[in-house]
């Protein structure tokens, strides 16, 4: 076990002797995994577009307005400063913005004086929807203050006002009670949703976490491939092979130290997916553990097969990176499977890719237990058996 525990120890230092090392094994993964997943953190949260909304009257009506894009569907409203407003629009870090000038007032509503002021980037695609969000809170602002108004110079045509006071203070309840109506109005248009099930089943947090967790686990894990040709390149293979270190010690040391790299690597990627993005990988723990470990056997067999076909250190690394892209994409690891023709379908399940991609959105999307994922585990297990006993053997030919 020392020897083994040694060999783990010198692959590792290998490997991850360069800072660059890292960007293959987390960062780039995490970066693809957010990208592919919509750029979006948390799952549920409030993802309406941010409309910074400039207050400079500070005005019961403007304080409306702002209650009613609140219920907007479409835009958020956040209260900023014009500065912060200007700068960041400036910047271009905000596609649109809102100014509330400081004459708006009931009285100017009603005179037909009162303007916002909304400001967008040019050839901005969610600039028309806010703008729309924006003139319909205007609206229905403008609907409750006129239906106040009309109830004024009603009671106002039966009985005159005592004073202005009491004339505002009827206002105000007439507003209250046309802002409550309008809350209790029944919706008008019914909306039926079509029972037929979607073809495609795809949720961009789910296929983008279990995607590119398969596609950056499988690269360096052929990359075993790499370390049998660096250890046969350099001589220090067959020189260990002379000490009393047998071939299944040299074998388990370096497969098995790259499975447990994998493993790791894998949990670190569901941890930033189940916390950052809200994928529910902890639903099934079992189902997901066995998932896990299949793929990673499969990928390091097949790396291991490889090891013993190619000469170069170069050139395994250089065929790993080519394979595991190649194989995350046919395997649907960057667009369902479903978008590929019914022919296509088929030839890809000769690609270990294809049953994990298959197994972990069983899981996450098709809600399967570890039960219902198991034949998928067992056709990456196939792989693993077939794969290492073809690269045990011809690594021991090779060497003996």
């Amino acid at each position: 076990m020392n020897k083994v525990l040694a060999i783990i120890r010198k692959d590792l230092i290998l490997r991850f002797s360069s800072p660059a090392e890292w960007l293959f094994f987390l960062i780039l993964p995490i970066v693809f995994t957010y990208m592919l997943a919509g750029g979006t953190f948390g799952g549920g949260g409030d993802i309406r577009r941010v409309l910074p909304v400039v207050d400079e009257a500070g005005t019961p009506l403007s304080q409306q307005i702002v209650a009613e894009l609140e219920k907007s569907t479409f835009v958020r409203p956040e209260l900023s400063s014009r500065a912060e407003a200007e700068r960041k629009f400036g910047e271009r870090t905000i596609p649109f913005w809102l100014l509330i000038p400081s004459q708006t007032s009931q009285e100017n509503l009603l005179k037909g004086e009162v303007t916002l002021e909304f400001h967008t980037q040019p050839n901005n695609l969610d600039a028309l929807s806010a703008q729309r969000s924006v003139q319909a809170a205007l609206r229905q602002v403008s609907l409750n203050i006129n239906a106040a108004q009309f109830a004024v110079q009603q009671a106002e045509s039966r009985k005159p006002f005592a004073s202005m006071e009491e004339r505002q203070a009827y206002f105000d309840g007439a507003l209250l009670l046309a802002q409550r109506f309008q809350e209790q109005t029944p919706e008008r248009l019914e909306i039926s949703r079509a029972e037929t099930a979607d073809p495609v089943q795809y949720d961009p947090r789910a296929n983008s976490s279990a995607g590119q967790m398969i596609t950056w686990v499988f690269i360096p894990l052929f990359g075993i491939s790499a370390l049998l040709a660096y250890e046969r390149s350099t001589g220090t293979l067959a020189r260990l092979l002379t000490t009393p270190t047998s071939a299944a010690t040299f074998l388990l040391g370096t497969i098995g130290g790259q499975v447990l790299v994998a493993l790791v690597q894998m949990l670190l990627l569901v941890g930033f997916a189940v916390l950052a993005l809200g994928v529910a990988w902890g639903r099934e723990p079992l189902g997901l553990a066995i998932l896990l470990v299949s793929a990673a056997l499969a990928a390091a067999a097949i790396g291991t097969t490889m090891g013993t076909l190619l000469r170069s250190e170069a050139q395994a690394n250089n065929l790993s990176i080519l394979m595991g892209m190649v194989m995350a994409l046919l395997g649907g690891c960057w667009y369902p499977l479903e978008l590929f023709p019914a022919a296509a379908q088929s030839i890809v399940r000769v690609l270990p890719t294809t049953w994990a991609m298959l197994g972990m959105t069983d899981l996450l999307l098709r809600g399967e237990n570890w039960q219902g994922i198991l034949p998928e585990a067992g056709v990456l297990l196939a792989y693993a058996a077939v794969f290492f006993t073809i690269g045990i053997v011809r690594f021991r030919k090779q060497f003996f």
